[in-house]
């Protein structure tokens, strides 16, 4: 017989409290605390100069997350956006341009094309709930230049399939590693495959410096670029003041450049990464081996190894249900949600990019969008993309910080168990 749900009146699965899902950020202590006082006591706040000399430590940062990811260059920036601006101009992505980006994603990926004065493009997601390699291929036209795979909810995308499409139209690869720095795919790092790659240290990221973001690459090429965008005072140059050193090295930029601050909070971070993915690998097995026999189908992964472990994610066969399951979730204590809710905004999904779909601009020329150098009409719809609607909306999310417990575990496959024997 069936336990009595919680939300029908029955005793709760879980009656620990869920945790917050900032995995590094509920790790800040003693050690950030060190390093950015270090900073305050030196009055070294600007990377580039202080009233002394003092070793900065955004440019030690950029050197162990390049090592880490196992690129030559890696570049702090102030926001993953940021990150994926630089990184768009860089590898020459412009005016007249397309971008390919999949329709489940943040509103950043999205944006940072508008921002580059190119044309985005939504494509849909597979049951990975990353880019649809087919559709990425089907949408590729004369005006693509580039694509934006998104390593979304911690897992790799198909690299190898997305790669060899690219690779075969020519096209340049801006990864979006936003959510699932660590991870990797056939034993390389996430973000070591594109030309130029993004990742995000915002505050709701395996590990943060509250706001900031790292450009990565093994082109020399596209290192400089990336560096001259993010810093439009070119203090990044050996002679600021000089002559460009090759055609293109040089043009007007922004001001993308992280603070000392943030890189202090950031290079401690960084060395608690593997242990932050330790943890949550560890919970989400011992949460999967418990419920593996039961109606649902988990998300397919890319590369299980290099699943970094921050959510676990299931569909049910039928959307109507989803909603109903979640609340019972709820009900049991455990912290779950229905990815994809018409009635629920949210700007990981193109359906609820209200400002994209209708082409806003913040000034009434419409630009990019009515540039001469594209010469095209772009339309977008909130039914576009059908099969990413209907993957997220037969999903339940459950977040895995790496701070559960064994019980906390157990207790949430109790939940799930409890609702499925129920209600499916």
């Amino acid at each position: 017989m069936n336990e009595k749900l919680a939300i029908n009146g029955g005793p709760p699965a879980k009656t620990t409290p869920n945790i917050h899902m900032f995995p590094g950020g509920m790790e800040i202590g003693e050690e950030e605390r060190k390093e950015v006082l270090e900073v305050l006591d030196h009055k070294y706040l600007f990377r580039y100069y202080g009233p002394e000399d003092f070793p900065s430590k955004v440019r030690q940062l950029e050197v162990d997350f390049a090592r880490l990811i196992g690129t030559k260059y890696a570049l702090a920036v102030n926001s993953c956006t940021s990150a994926l601006i630089s990184s768009l101009v860089a590898v020459g992505v412009g005016p007249g341009d397309e971008v390919i980006v999949p329709g489940y994603t943040f509103f950043a990926s999205a944006a940072a094309i508008l921002a580059a004065k190119a044309i985005p493009i939504i494509a849909e997601v597979d049951d990975s709930l990353t880019l649809d390699p087919a559709d990425f291929e089907a949408k590729i036209t004369d005006k693509t230049k580039a694509v934006i795979p998104v390593h979304m909810r911690g897992a790799p995308c198909d690299v190898t399939a997305i790669m060899e499409i690219a690779r075969k139209h020519g096209l340049k690869v801006v990864e979006d590693v936003a959510q699932a720095c660590g991870g990797s795919y056939h034993g390389a790092r996430l973000g070591s495959f594109g030309d130029c790659n993004a990742f995000s240290l915002q505050y709701h990221k395996i590990i943060t410096s509250g706001e900031g973001g790292m450009v990565v690459t093994n082109d020399e090429r596209l290192y400089d670029r990336a560096q001259n965008y993010h810093d439009t005072a070119a203090c990044w140059r050996p002679d600021r003041y000089g002559l460009p050193r090759y055609e293109g090295e040089v043009f007007p930029g922004e001001n993308y450049r992280m603070s000392e601050l943030a890189g202090a909070v950031a290079l401690v971070q960084l060395r608690k990464l593997d242990g932050l993915l330790a943890g949550m690998r560890r919970n989400k097995k011992r949460i999967k081996d418990q419920i593996g026999d039961l109606p649902i189908t988990f998300r397919r992964l890319n590369d299980v190894e290099g699943d970094t472990a921050i959510a676990l994610i299931f569909y049910l066969p039928d959307s109507r249900i989803t909603a109903r399951f979640a609340d019972a979730l709820q009900a049991e204590g455990v912290g779950a949600a229905c990815i994809f809710d018409k009635g629920i905004p949210d700007w990981h999904i193109y359906a609820h990019w209200k400002h994209i779909i209708e082409k806003v601009t913040a000034t009434p020329e419409g630009c990019p969008y009515t540039c001469p150098y594209y010469g095209k009409t772009v339309e977008y719809s909130p039914d576009m993309c059908p099969n990413t609607l209907d993957y997220l909306s037969r999903s339940i999310h459950i977040d895995i910080p790496p701070q559960m417990t064994e019980e906390d575990c157990d207790m949430i496959a109790k939940g799930i168990t409890k609702v499925a024997k129920a209600m499916l």
